[in-house]
């Protein structure tokens, strides 16, 4: 299936009930080690696309400003019930991830967990994203990516027929999202399922 906003809105807004009380418990581990690995000091910017429920808000360390961007009203809508927990500064907006309404080159890092892979256009998203991070600035990506160098196989292929229908691609490729984007990889860690999400830290050149 064809991933598409207005599909998206509807399986999130299906989610959003559900998700801090199911799926999301699975990824916190993950979650963690991507703010671990983004080290925001106190005075940064940072921007996280995709905020979802807003699970990374309470991982903020204080002294940060954020701006969370989600396509979801339903997902946003719960996020702000976390404001209250969360040590930074936060503006909610929403948005789409793969045309970011912010200034160009206005945020210290940027915050990609579990994005890349279910929006339309993963890498519209990444180019997004590195518009608005200053020169050198620094983006730390927790997703689920197929292994570099391999072809889904055809079980993989018929169960990302299912998987794009809840609203995620199991079969996205980090380097094909990665062309034409001025980054580089400085960081690649295994994370959870074995590898098939990983942790990954970027800088812009």
């Amino acid at each position: 299936m064809k991933m598409t906003n207005r599909w998206n809105q509807i399986i999130y807004r299906l989610w959003a009930p559900v998700y801090d009380a199911t799926i999301n418990h699975v990824f916190l581990r993950g979650r963690r080690r991507a703010m671990d690995l983004l080290a925001l000091q106190p005075g940064e910017r940072v921007l996280i696309v995709g905020v979802g429920t807003g699970a990374d808000l309470p991982l903020l360390p204080a002294g940060v400003e954020a701006t969370g961007i989600d396509l979801s009203p339903e997902m946003l809508a719960k996020a702000r019930l976390k404001l209250e927990r969360c040590p930074a500064s936060v503006k909610l907006m929403q948005g789409d991830a793969q045309n970011l309404t912010v200034d160009e080159a206005s945020f210290d890092a940027v915050l990609l967990n579990l994005i890349l892979s279910v929006i339309p256009d993963g890498g519209a998203c990444l180019r997004s994203a590195l518009r608005a991070l200053k020169p050198g600035g620094r983006i730390v990506i927790f997703d689920k990516f197929l292994p570099e160098g391999k072809t889904p196989s055809p079980l993989r292929k018929f169960f990302n027929l299912f998987s794009t229908l809840l609203g995620t691609d199991i079969n996205r490729r980090l380097s094909d999202l990665m062309t034409g984007c001025a980054c580089a990889i400085t960081h690649d860690e295994a994370s959870l399922a074995g590898g098939m999400y990983r942790v990954v830290l970027l800088r812009k050149e």
